[in-house]
């Protein structure tokens, strides 16, 4: 996974290199920090790279930290932004809740509140990414699927979490059936029935669905995903995961990798 980047924006470089500072001592590694002296330095760092924290000035010249957050806003980012200002009027606070400001803190910072208030920032991230990856992973016929489950009958709702629990392990519609005691084939048809795929169907979506999500969240190599999801063999899972994705598993990591991080 890519380490993440925070940036500092301030014209003052004495205040710019002293929050660099504190946070790279704070981050340990885990964020780059990243300073810039002006919001066109800002922008030009966005261009090259994900900004998932900003930190910035109020008072600026040329453009000051309410226009750079409105131009990084329309332009489709949205980094988890703290603005640090020595100025305290009323309406630069309203104006800057307005942009989505997660926090609004007054010069000097002391260390204690700069930490507690990027800590803060970082859990918003977090919550963030997860919405972006489930949104990324989303499988709608396993939604509506699982919306389903709450009237489907017991044996159903069953074999759906039996599913869900041994995706890695091999499942057989025999064995299922055998798992709520049904007769297989009279189970394959209340299966359809109440889920609206076939159990082959769901088992495969449900597994490609799982790839997704370790291929986001995990540096775990595709062979080793495929074994994580049932698979046995890399080549098979990756023509299936092609046959249901339109991409391989490798250009999909990469694709979404850079839009999440």
């Amino acid at each position: 996974m890519n380490t993440k980047n925070i940036v500092i924006v301030d014209d003052e470089p004495t205040t710019r290199q002293g929050l660099q500072r504190t946070l790279e001592r704070w981050s340990n590694g885990e964020f780059t920090i990243h300073t810039a002296e002006s919001g066109a330095d800002v922008l030009r760092i966005a261009e090259k790279t994900r900004i998932h924290i900003l930190l910035t000035d109020i008072r600026m010249p040329e453009m000051n930290g309410l226009q750079l957050l409105k131009t990084i806003k329309e332009k489709g980012m949205s980094p988890v932004v703290i603005v640090i200002s020595a100025y305290s009027e009323f309406e630069y606070a309203q104006e800057a809740l307005r942009l989505g400001v997660v926090n609004y803190l007054l010069k000097p910072v002391g260390k204690k509140k700069l930490i507690e208030a990027v800590e803060e920032a970082v859990q918003v991230l977090e919550k963030q990414l997860r919405v972006g990856m489930i949104e990324k992973v989303v499988d709608e016929k396993i939604v509506d699927a699982n919306t389903k489950i709450d009237s489907a009958k017991d044996t159903i709702r069953e074999s759906i979490a039996y599913i869900d629990q041994h995706l890695k392990d091999e499942l057989t519609l025999k064995d299922l059936a055998s798992h709520v005691h049904l007769n297989p084939s009279y189970f394959s048809v209340l299966f359809k029935e109440q889920v609206n795929l076939t159990f082959s169907e769901y088992v495969t979506r449900r597994r490609i669905q799982r790839a997704k999500e370790l291929m986001i969240s995990t540096n775990l190599p595709v062979n080793e995903i495929a074994e994580e999801v049932g698979y046995k063999t890399a080549k098979y899972f990756i023509k299936l995961f092609k046959d249901n994705e339109g991409v391989t598993p490798s250009v999909y990591r990469k694709t979404n990798n850079e839009r999440a991080f």
